[in-house]
């Protein structure tokens, strides 16, 4: 039997000790990354950690949370309070490098980080001193960069030694053939694919020249490393842009890959466009198309995020100007739900009046995806001064570490856009484990005056939910504030509301610890066997104390 822990350290080891000067020493690097990768898509020793130590992978559970008002659309006297994230005391985690490295005017992190095993690894947008090169074409200082980490906070550079910059391979840039300006790129990672060179996908934001001017639009690669990526169609770029009879998707102004995804079978591509659709909105909207294969692509699409405002048309020319949505939505699937941040654009008349927040978006269609707080800021931009001061990106990077959840940003200031300064960054923002937001009891429904209410059950009922195959079922809780005095009552109900005997009434569970993955227990047994294919849950806040209960999420598992 192979020690996967061990040998996964010491490939790791060989990786880094490795002298990239060489070309024969760059072969035998990239063909450990390659060994590792086969082994952690079916070898008996798979390299990567499964889940955390204490902790599983929520991804791999059905989790209902409590800003999911469709997971959880009944409730009696609770209230939702959002939670803001605080930013890390590290950040900018990934800084600009220095003069002559690839990454010395912008780190743009319209990028990725996938936990691969017990490794981190973090895609990124790149530009250079050539960005300001006017004899250099337009498009083709922008590449793709970079870094890995171990924690997840502390993110090296590796030198791959694939790519040549300013006159040597010293440096952490990804081999894409055929070379493409990319401003956006979205990873994939899909272990299970049969074809190993197709276990990394990538969803790049490229240029196409139409009528003289650029236009955004998508271009997709494959690789079996994450570091060498191939076209998945045969294209021959111009100036690094994609020239128009090769394009995947209509010739309209569009800039993809604000977030990639894949639900119910399909590939979703989703970005920014503002060209009008079958319904007219104002400014910058998030529109869709989907793949069955990641090769061909739909031709229609749809739009799938909105913001209030944008009802209201402002007229033409004044595109830059209102409360719009900015780039797409950024996706964590977290398996039945698709958590997302969108850019929140203030915009003026002059750009020196515009500002970029960040937004809390979810979905559970894959389609629409929804505000589950009316215009809430989830994290606001850097006040004057700070690396990530007047605007933020957001970038698909999210990752359950330990006790915290941490989602990664960008930088770029929108106000000095016509002035070229050196941008970007990659930041942290940090929530206690999957707390991003709690339902309480509402204190205000028994206030004082002629709307004084009698105190009533503090309860939710969860839509009906499907069990995934015959498999003992486990349920945990994720909650504080729990206690002696404070606890929650789980009950099991059948898809129709009718509540099953041995999991309800005076067989209901009862937790009183708090956690962020506490079990629960029914007579003491943690996996319930004989389930209906589908069910729901009745959760009720009990206890001289409940107000202080806290409750963010509930997961379901099978064994």
């Amino acid at each position: 039997m192979i020690d996967s822990r061990a040998l996964s350290s010491t490939l790791k080891r060989i990786f880094f000790n490795v002298d990239s000067s060489g070309g024969g020493r760059v072969m035998v690097r990239l063909s450990l990354w390659l060994l590792a990768g086969v082994m952690c898509c079916g070898l008996p020793g798979k390299v990567w950690a499964e889940e955390d130590p204490g902790y599983f992978d929520e991804t791999r559970a059905t989790t209902l949370f409590a800003f999911d008002d469709v997971s959880i659309p009944f409730m009696q006297n609770l209230k939702l309070e959002m939670r803001s994230p605080e930013r890390h005391a590290a950040n900018p985690v990934v800084q600009r490098g220095g003069a002559g490295d690839p990454d010395s005017w912008a780190v743009q992190f319209y990028g990725s980080v996938i936990r691969v095993g017990d490794v981190y690894r973090m895609w990124y947008v790149a530009a250079g001193e050539d960005r300001l090169d006017k004899s250099v074409p337009r498009s083709s200082p922008w590449r793709v960069a970079y870094a890995e980490s171990e924690d997840g906070v502390h993110w090296t550079k590796p030198d791959l030694g694939l790519v040549e910059y300013a006159g040597n391979r010293k440096n952490n840039l990804v081999q894409i053939e055929p070379h493409m300006g990319i401003l956006n790129v979205k990873v994939l990672y899909e272990p299970d694919d049969p074809d190993p060179s197709r276990r990394y996908k990538m969803g790049a934001h490229v240029w196409f020249p139409k009528n003289k001017v650029r236009l955004g639009t998508l271009a997709t690669y494959a690789s079996a490393d994450g570091l060498r990526w191939k076209s998945l169609h045969a294209a021959k770029p111009v100036e690094a842009e994609l020239q128009v009879e090769e394009m995947l998707l209509p010739p309209l102004h569009f800039e993809p890959v604000g977030g990639l995804y894949k639900w119910d079978g399909l590939y979703y591509v989703n970005g920014q466009n503002a060209i009008v659709a079958s319904r007219p909105y104002h400014g910058r909207v998030v529109r869709q198309f989907i793949s069955p294969d990641f090769k061909t692509w739909s031709q229609a699409s749809t739009v799938g995020f909105v913001r209030p405002q944008q009802h209201t048309l402002l007229g033409p020319g004044r595109s830059r100007e209102g409360e719009q949505n900015h780039e797409g939505v950024s996706v964590w699937n977290r398996g039945n739900v698709l958590l997302g941040i969108s850019g929140i654009w203030h915009g003026g008349k002059e750009w020196k009046d515009v500002t970029v927040d960040l937004g809390f978006v979810v979905s559970n269609d894959g389609v629409r995806f929804r505000q589950p707080a009316h215009e809430w800021t989830f994290l606001k931009r850097g006040a004057d001064g700070e690396w990530d001061q007047g605007g933020l990106l957001q970038g698909q990077g999210f990752e359950n570490i330990g006790e915290q959840t941490l989602i990664y940003y960008g930088a770029w200031d929108p106000r000095h856009w016509q002035g070229s300064p050196p941008r970007g960054g990659v930041g942290i923002a940090r929530l206690p484990r999957d707390r991003f937001a709690v339902l309480s009891v509402d204190k205000t429904t028994t206030g004082k005056g002629n709307y004084q209410m009698p105190e009533t059950q503090s309860e939710f009922l969860t839509a009906a939910v499907p069990l995934k195959g015959k498999d003992p079922q486990r349920f945990f809780v994720n909650a504080d504030g729990l206690g002696a005095e404070a606890s929650l009552k789980v009950e099991l109900l059948s898809a129709n509301a009718v509540p099953l005997p041995d999991y309800s009434g005076e067989n209901a569970a009862i937790v009183k610890t708090s956690g962020f993955q506490t079990p629960v227990l029914w007579n003491g047994r943690q996996e319930i066997e004989n389930l209906p294919d589908r069910i729901r849950l009745r959760v009720t806040f009990e206890g001289q104390k409940k107000t202080d209960i806290r409750f963010s999420a509930m997961y379901v598992r099978s064994k």
